[in-house]
Formats: C-alpha cells, sequence, structure tokens
C-alpha cells in the first residue's frame, strides 16, 4: 500500500505506537497495523541492528494490501536505530525516465559519490544526468551498464561501513528500466555487506531481474477477526447489514475496508460510493473520484497538477503548486486524499492519484501538463514527456524534444527508456515516413530491454506505416536478432532469411548483417539446410574490406570444417586490423575458437574485454565461445566467470537460450572440477530451458557435460548413454560441431561398459564426414579414441598421432587425458618404465587443473606402475572458488581490493572478505606474502593459458 496505507486509510491512529512483534528496536511512532504480526515480525527479522549480512525481500500483494505499511514500518524501525536508508518510489510518471528511480533512492547521498573510483564515479554521474554542463552530457560515453551496477555496489557498501543500511523501493512495478536493472545487479552481488533490500511490488506484476530467486513476502487478505477489529477501529464504525456488505465487498482488502467504511458513513441518499460489482480497485477509485468532485475548484486544480507530476522528484515543477501551509490542501486533507508533512504534500495512496487525474476531462489535464511543462525548463526530459501528455495532435516540435530525450536516455545506457521515447516521438511526428524512421530506430534500441513483444510491436508498427523495404528490414532484423537469444530458432531463422532475401534484391548493406545472425541461428539448430540458404545469400554478398569479419564470421559459424577452415591462415591479420574494436574483435574471436585456434581466440577475447556488452547490455550470438575457449585453454576459472555473467544477464532478461547456453558451459566446468552434482542440476536446467530439436547445441553440449559428470562418479554405462546421445542412431552427427569433440569421450566410455565395436563403427563414420578438413584439435580426438578402441597391435600408432608434436598443449586437459590413457596402456602391455612419465605428466596438469576425479584415476594408475605419488590434493589455489582464484591472482599482482572489486564486478568489502577466509587455506597470514608463496602456483596455472 502507498501513503494511503496509513492513519485513516490503513489501519488506525496515526498516533498509536507499532506493535510488538518479535524482538527488535522501538519504531517512531506510527499507525497501529492490524493483522499482520507475522509480516512485521518478518521485516523485523530482516533489518535486526546486528545483522552482518545481505538480504532481499520482495514484499507483494494487491493494491491497498499494506505493503508500504510494512515498508515504512522498516524505515522507522531502522531510523529509530540512527542507521541510514535509502528511499525510492516509483510512479506512473517517471516510468520512462532513464535512472529516474535511482536518482531518487540516492539523492541524499549524492555528496558520497566523490569518495568512488573515477571510472565508476564518471559512468553513475553520467547516468544520472550529473554531468557539470550540457557539453560534458553530449560528449560523455555511453556508460557501460555494469559499471553503473558497479558504482551502485561500492557506494552502497562503503554507506553500509559504520552501520548496517536499509534500501527500500517501494512500487517497483514503476520504477524505470534502467534503474531496476541496477537494483537487480546490486541484489545479486551484495552477499556478504550488511545491506538489506526491500522491494514492494504489486501482486502479478512482473519485475525483470526480480522474477526468480528471492524470498517473497505475499500480503494476502486480512483474516475476518483482523477485518473486523479494523472496521471497529473507524471514527464510524459500520454495524449491522453495512457491516456485513463492506466485509463481503472488500474480502479483506485493508484500504478497501477503511475507504467503504467511510463512503457508507458519508454517502449520499443513493448510496453510490459502494455501489455495482467493479473490482476493489477500480471501486476505491470511483470512491476517491466522488470525494474529489466535492471539494473547492482550487483545490480540485491544485490535486490535478500534484496527480500530473512527482513532487517529490521535481522540485522544479513542485514550485507550481500551492505551499504546504496554503489553505487550498486543507479540504483534500480532510477528506483524506492528500496528507501533509515536513517534506510538503502527497496522496495517500497511488489510486488517489489515478482517480484525481483520470477524473478530470482531458482539457483539464492537458492544461495541467503545459503548466508543469512551463515550469520544468531546466528538466528537458521530464518537459518533454509533459509537453507529450498535453499534445491534442501531431507536433513536430514535441516529437524533436522527444528525439532529444531518447538520445540523452541512450548515451546514458537507459535503451527502455530510449525506445519509449522514441516510440512516442513517431506517435506526435506529422510526417508517416519519420513516424516509420523512428518507431524503427524504437525498435533498434528496444533490443537491448530483451522485451521481445515490444520489439515485434514496434516492427509491426513501421511495417504499417512505410513501405520502404530498408526501414521493414531492419525492424525486421532487430526482431531476428532478438529472437536468436530465444528458444524458437526455425521462427527466428525463418525471418533472418526473409530479410535476407529482400536485402539481397535490392542489393542493400543490411543482407550481410541478416546472414551474421542468421549465422548464430544455424548453429544453434544445428540445421543443414539453413547451412545451405546462407551458404546461397552469401554468393551475392562481395567482398569488401568493411565486411572481412562478417563475412569470415558467417563462413565459420555456418560451416567451420568446410568453407571456414579456408579462413585460418586469413585471421591473424583481420585480427589486426579490427584493433579497437570489440564488435569486429569478439566476432573474429569466435570465428577462431571454432577453427580451434584456442590461444588466438581467448587472447582476442581477452582484448575485446566486455566482449557480450560491447554493443548493449545483452549477450550477443555466441557469447559463450568466451567461456569455451577459456574452458579448452586450461582458463576454468575464467570460463565460469563467463557462464555466471552470460546468465546473470539472460535470466534477467528472460533469454532462455542464451541462458541455457550458459549452463551447460557451467556444468561442463563443474563435473570436471569432480562436482557432479552440481554439474547435473545446471545441465538439466538447460535442458529445460530449450527445445532440444530447436537448439541441438544446447542439447549437446549439456549432454556432454551430464556425461562427464557420470564419468567423474565412476558410471561409464550413464556416461555411454549421454555420450552416445551426441549422434543419431545412425551414427551421423546430431550438431555440426559439437558431436565431434564428444568421440575420444564416447570411446573411453565405450572401452570400459563392452561397446568396442558399435563405438568403433560410430568413430569410422565420424572420421570419414570430417574429412581431411578436420581441425588439429579433431584429429588429436579422434586418434585418442581410435588408440581406445583398436586392438593392441594398432593402438600405439594411434596413440602416438594422438601426442605427436607441441600442438596437443594447447588444450591441456585433453593432453592429459590421452597421456593417462596411452600410460595405462603401457603399463598394461607391461611397459611400466614408460609408462610412467606419461601417468606423471597427466597428474601434474590434472592437479593443476583441480580435476579431482582424474587425479585420483592417475595416481591409481601410478601406484600399479609402481610408484606411490604423494597425497597432496590439488594445489591449494585449485581449491578455492572461481571467484576466489581471480580475486587471489589479482591481490598478488598488487591490486587493492577496490581495484579488484571494479574489475571483478565485487563491492571492496567482499573482496577483503574472500581474501580473509582465503589466507588460512593458502598457509599465509598477510597480504604481503601473497606473490611469494602463489609465484610458482599462479605461473603453472598460466602455462595452461
Amino acid at each position: 500500500m502507498k501513503n494511503g496505507e496509513r492513519a485513516r486509510a490503513g489501519h488506525g491512529s496515526p498516533a498509536a505506537p507499532g506493535p510488538t512483534a518479535g524482538p527488535g528496536p522501538t519504531p517512531a511512532p506510527g499507525p497501529t497495523v492490524v493483522g499482520r504480526e507475522a509480516e512485521i515480525a518478518g521485516i523485523r527479522s530482516r533489518i535486526a541492528a546486528d545483522r552482518s549480512h545481505s538480504s532481499v525481500l520482495i514484499v507483494e500483494g494487491d493494491p491497498g494490501a499494506g505493503k508500504s505499511v510494512l515498508l515504512d514500518l522498516a524505515v522507522r524501525l531502522t531510523r529509530g536505530t540512527g542507521q541510514r536508508v535509502l528511499r525510492a518510489v516509483g510512479s506512473e510518471s517517471e516510468a520512462s525516465l532513464a535512472f529516474a528511480g535511482l536518482h531518487q533512492m540516492l539523492r541524499p547521498v549524492l555528496d558520497d559519490l566523490g569518495g568512488l573510483p573515477a571510472r565508476q564515479r564518471s559512468a553513475l554521474r553520467t547516468a544520472l544526468g550529473l554531468a557539470e554542463d550540457a557539453e560534458d552530457a553530449e560528449t560523455a560515453d555511453t556508460p557501460d551498464a555494469l559499471l553503473v551496477g558497479l558504482a551502485v555496489l561500492t557506494l552502497v557498501s562503503d554507506l553500509s561501513e559504520p552501520a548496517p543500511l536499509l534500501v527500500v523501493v517501494d512500487d517497483a512495478q514503476w520504477i524505470d528500466r534502467a534503474s531496476l536493472d541496477v537494483l537487480s545487479f546490486l541484489a545479486r552481488r551484495m552477499a556478504g555487506e550488511p545491506v538489506t533490500l526491500l522491494m514492494g511490488v504489486r501482486a502479478a506484476a512482473v519485475l525483470p531481474g526480480f522474477d526468480k530467486g528471492y524470498e517473497r513476502l505475499e500480503i494476502g487478505p486480512l483474516s475476518g477477526d483482523a477485518a473486523n477489529r479494523l472496521l471497529d477501529e473507524q471514527p464510524k464504525r459500520p454495524t449491522g447489514r453495512t457491516r456485513a456488505r463492506i466485509l463481503r465487498e472488500a474480502a479483506g482488502n485493508p484500504l478497501a475496508l477503511v475507504e467503504l467504511a467511510r463512503a457508507t458513513a458519508d454517502r449520499e441518499p443513493e448510496g453510490s460510493g459502494v455501489e455495482g460489482p467493479l473490482p476493489v480497485t477500480d471501486r476505491l477509485e470511483g470512491i476517491f473520484a466522488r470525494h474529489v468532485r466535492h471539494l473547492p475548484e482550487a483545490t480540485r486544480r491544485a490535486l490535478l497538477l500534484l496527480a500530473a507530476t512527482d513532487a517529490a522528484d521535481a522540485p522544479a515543477a513542485a514550485r507550481g503548486l500551492p505551499e504546504a501551509a496554503d489553505t487550498v490542501w486543507a479540504p483534500a486533507e480532510r477528506a483524506g486524499l492528500v496528507r501533509q508533512d515536513g517534506t510538503g504534500v502527497s496522496f495517500r495512496h497511488p489510486l488517489v492519484r489515478s482517480a484525481v487525474y483520470h477524473a478530470a476531462p482531458f482539457e483539464q489535464r492537458r492544461r495541467a501538463h503545459l503548466a508543469l511543462a512551463r515550469q520544468l525548463g531546466e528538466e528537458p526530459d521530464r518537459r518533454a514527456w509533459h509537453l507529450a501528455a498535453a499534445a491534442v495532435r501531431p507536433d513536430e516540435q514535441v516529437s524533436a524534444a522527444l528525439r532529444e530525450t531518447a538520445g540523452r536516455a541512450r548515451r546514458r545506457g537507459g535503451h527502455a527508456a530510449a525506445a519509449a521515447a522514441l516510440e512516442r516521438a513517431a506517435e506526435l511526428s506529422p510526417h508517416r515516413a519519420d513516424q516509420a524512421r523512428l518507431l524503427a530506430d524504437a525498435a533498434d534500441t528496444a533490443v537491448f530491454t530483451g522485451q521481445l513483444g515490444w520489439v515485434e510491436h514496434l516492427a509491426a508498427g513501421v511495417r504499417e506505416r512505410s513501405d520502404d523495404p530498408a526501414l521493414i528490414g531492419r525492424a525486421a532484423l532487430a526482431t531476428g536478432r532478438l529472437l536468436t537469444l530465444g528458444p524458437h530458432h526455425t521462427a527466428a531463422f525463418a525471418l533472418l532469411s526473409r530479410v535476407a532475401d529482400e536485402a539481397a534484391a535490392t542489393r542493400s548493406p543490411r543482407l550481410l548483417d541478416a546472414l551474421a545472425a542468421a549465422a548464430v541461428v544455424r548453429y544453434y539448430s544445428g540445421e543443414e539446410s539453413q547451412r545451405q540458404r546462407i551458404e546461397a545469400l552469401l554468393a551475392d554478398v562481395p567482398d569488401s574490406a568493411a565486411g572481412g569479419a562478417l563475412r569470415a564470421w558467417v563462413l565459420a559459424v555456418s560451416d567451420p570444417s568446410g568453407a571456414g577452415a579456408s579462413l585460418a591462415p586469413a585471421l591473424p591479420r583481420l585480427i589486426a586490423a579490427a584493433k579497437g574494436e570489440a564488435g569486429s574483435l569478439t566476432a573474429l574471436a569466435v570465428v577462431a575458437w571454432l577453427l580451434d585456434r584456442t590461444p588466438l581466440a581467448a587472447r582476442t577475447f581477452d582484448e575485446a574485454f566486455g566482449r557480450w556488452q560491447a554493443h548493449g547490455p545483452l549477450p550477443a550470438g555466441l557469447a559463450c565461445a568466451a567461456g569455451w575457449a577459456y574452458l579448452e585453454q586450461g582458463r576454468w576459472a575464467d570460463a565460469r566467470s563467463v557462464a555466471a555473467e552470460i546468465a546473470e544477464v539472460a535470466s534477467g532478461a528472460g533469454l532462455d537460450h542464451a541462458e541455457a547456453c550458459a549452463r551447460t558451459l557451467d556444468a561442463t566446468v563443474l563435473a570436471l572440477l569432480g562436482e557432479p552434482a552440481e554439474a547435473r542440476g545446471s545441465a538439466e536446467r538447460a535442458l529445460a530451458l530449450v527445445d532440444p530439436l530447436e537448439s541441438r547445441s544446447v542439447a549437446v553440449l549439456a549432454r556432454r557435460a551430464l556425461g562427464l559428470a557420470a564419468v567423474a562418479e565412476g558410471d561409464y554405462d550413464s556416461a555411454y548413454a549421454q555420450f552416445r546421445a551426441a549422434f543419431t542412431e545412425d551414427g551421423d552427427l546430431v550438431h555440426y560441431h559439437v558431436s565431434p569433440t564428444v568421440l575420444a569421450e564416447l570411446a573411453a566410455a565405450a572401452v570400459r561398459r563392452g561397446h568396442r565395436e558399435p563405438a568403433a563403427r560410430l568413430l569410422e563414420r565420424s572420421a570419414r564426414h570430417l574429412g581431411p578438413g578436420m581441425s588439429a584439435r579433431l584429429f588429436l580426438l579422434v586418434e585418442r579414441g581410435l588408440a581406445l578402441l583398436a586392438e593392441p597391435e594398432r593402438a600405439e600408432r594411434h596413440f602416438r598421432a594422438a601426442l605427436a608434436g607441441e600442438a596437443g598443449e594447447q588444450w591441456p586437459f585433453e593432453r592429459a587425458q590421452t597421456r593417462l590413457d596411452y600410460g595405462e596402456w603401457l603399463r598394461r602391455q607391461r611397459r611400466v618404465a614408460e609408462a610412467r612419465p606419461l601417468l606423471t605428466g597427466a597428474l601434474d596438469t590434472f592437479r593443476r587443473l583441480g580435476a579431482r576425479p582424474w587425479i585420483d584415476r592417475a595416481k591409481a594408475e601410478l601406484r600399479a606402475a609402481g610408484i606411490e605419488a604423494d597425497a597432496a590434493a590439488p594445489g591449494a589455489l585449485t581449491e578455492l572458488s572461481p571467484q576466489q582464484q581471480q580475486i587471489v591472482r589479482l591481490a598478488a599482482h598488487g591490486l587493492t581490493n577496490r581495484e579488484i572489486g571494479e574489475k571483478l564486478f565485487l563491492s571492496p568489502r567482499t573482496v577483503g572478505s574472500h581474501l580473509y577466509r582465503v589466507f588460512p587455506k593458502l598457509g599465509i597470514t598477510a597480504r604481503a606474502q601473497l606473490r611469494d608463496l602463489l609465484d610458482d602456483a599462479l605461473q603453472a596455472t598460466g602455462s595452461a593459458q
């Protein structure tokens, strides 16, 4: 409940103290809250003064249920102990203003921004529109979304240093999307901070970033006893049939109980205040509107002006309102519509605002918006939206103002706000051609919100207003790009191929863009007919230096073992030419990974730091390729970090396929580290997010992870079944790029479970399919598989081929597996002296990587070969979590906690907490010991990179 869930609108006397439900500080005087003892106890437990960890709670309920009363109580309890509170309240009028909610929340602490690191301070000030002057604002770089989130995390961490901090966000369903994304980032990253985040939201409202993984406190209807007690506290307590009807109509909603009781006490003879079958919300709005009709004209005008703005967050607009002490407000306050306090006048509940606004004729609303626009000359974004609300016909000047607003929002990283402004600018543009162009711009921008339905709506608007194939194609391409990140790849490819056809017919440069997106779909789906379609269309694209990276991308993604392989010699040149262009570098890094140029791919991904955020906050196509390159190179902690970042962004945006890709990557690393239960959970979640026939790449990767988890447990029957699922019943590849990487694992499991002959046939069939163009990595994997499945007299030449040359060192885990297999084979051939160095080398690699199941197997083989390997567990560094490993590496290089936090998007306090827990595990007591004591381990880890 909003302001109205207090005093007369919510539960009793405003002077009465709050109830005592459980231990905790005594709140400042406030309204009595009836029937919410359990909820109050839950709130109290979250804000206890001795709390030493973070907490997030979503408080949800219907309008009038009492959400705001509980949040107000939390604020009073916290302030009563002298602790700090940051607070924001969403409003419909500001839902389209980028970072408006964040600015409101941080306004009391803006002076503290000076203590942030320079990059964070600059990003946050830019996002909040706090550039020193207009010229700075125009030239400032678009702030990185993660850097803005990190700045808020660091600020919140600093503010909570003296004492725990409470952050309260009410009516979160109306908080602008850019602010909501920052709050979601804060909620995910503030573990270990003494910070509590309470989010009040209407039931059934969609709250991106908070839809899963957080505890929810549902504020349901009051019990019959509590409802009766609340009615008894009213100034005129209803009785008899009237009371029964109020109880029935209100259905336990506290605000409805109070207002219906009031309406029956004050109602006109016809009883218009409570009649009709309207839902509670509509009925309450009707009651409030009826109260407005009886107010003096000057009061109605003031109320409408207040309803059209957000006085608390727009001081300039507030100057146009009567002073709080002015008698114009007294009738509205007596009518229970507003309340006055030290900060001014505010509505008691959002429904009052809605009732006042919508009960007024349009012409009166229009005059109110124009009056506010005149007051907001120094706040151009709010001024533009008020002018738009007052527009009665197309208006080029207002449209232009909204376009400028969109530009400012885009520069600040507010993609949702920018797209909304462009959409409204289109509606107000007098010319259909401009309308279509602006809607196409809006669609391009809305892609970064992840809201597919909105992008499709904008694209439909372009088609309705224009027959220009270039505009229609641009809007359709925006839709297609977003579709690639979801699970419906057949529909995505159909749309993108139509765009490509139309671009080819008009010789549009958009053809290559469409094919680049279509190639991503081809990779995800693994559909052969899509490759043929792409190659046919690509033949119409002329070679050009400008399109070199994209052309390489399309070829390699569509057919890495065929057309893509010819690109390998040109990759270093193309990468050198792309210096400084993160998008091109990322695309070429993906190409290098697809062609098994793993070290080159990893170096290029490193150079394109911030890879999948290069063009916005959403993961680009094949973003997980960075993680796979790191995994294959032995940088497993880095691989898990990539997976965590992508899963975080994709989950918040509802991009199921992108999230599934990240989860398969993490599942694979977990299996290799010897965490089979966690690996299975992550892989099974990935499979649940996609249709295996639409997303063959994810399906095969998830099966490979499940197979590795089974190997880690010694369950080779299950492992064989999972690896075999990477191939059809006839032995063909389910996915043209991923399935071949499973061949050696399939062979190893087959040998242990007596499936040697069918596995050998499948391996030979796959080798023929791959042909002489297979990469060096695939050649080594095939040779390992052949060695495992071959008869003794033929096995050794395949083992030697699989270990020939230095190329295999690029893939340390796979090379160690081959050494282990060959050493085991040699031992069984009674060639123990030859087996020992191979087994020792394999054990060293497994220990360096932390591959526990394979460590145990290598040690067992060494014992059988007459060598008792020392009992040392994996190195202390590999015992740490991936995040702790990264922190230790950076600390060993002399970075401060604040610098480490900025690199890893953590607060300095979280970094310090990790180091405090890590020191005993590493056997050290001081930070200065890190470089000396860990130098060898870090160098060993780096040798795999």
